[in-house]
């Protein structure tokens, strides 16, 4: 599990379509240890589905999905726990 004096990793992903997003991600957690959290920035609409399909099919936790609108439009932002 995620604990609060660890650092997440952050993925930006900004202007990839897909499925490269998803692609990065799984590979980026494959390093990392279980309960480790990771923020992913994505501007591709599809990881709105992608990134919870893959969460689901992994075991993975998605803590937190969000919108921030930045000067070159919509960031979607996951937050999600590795599978332990």
């Amino acid at each position: 599990m995620h604990t609060p004096a660890s650092d997440p990793t952050v993925l930006d992903l900004r202007g990839l379509i897909c499925p490269l997003p998803v692609l990065k991600t799984a590979k980026a957690m494959k390093g990392l240890a279980p309960g480790a959290r990771v923020i992913i920035e994505v501007t591709d609409p599809m990881a709105r589905i992608d990134i919870p399909h893959f969460c689901s099919e992994h075991g993975h936790a998605l803590i937190a999905t969000e919108t921030v609108t930045a000067d070159g439009g919509d960031i979607l932002r996951f937050t999600i726990d590795k599978a332990p």
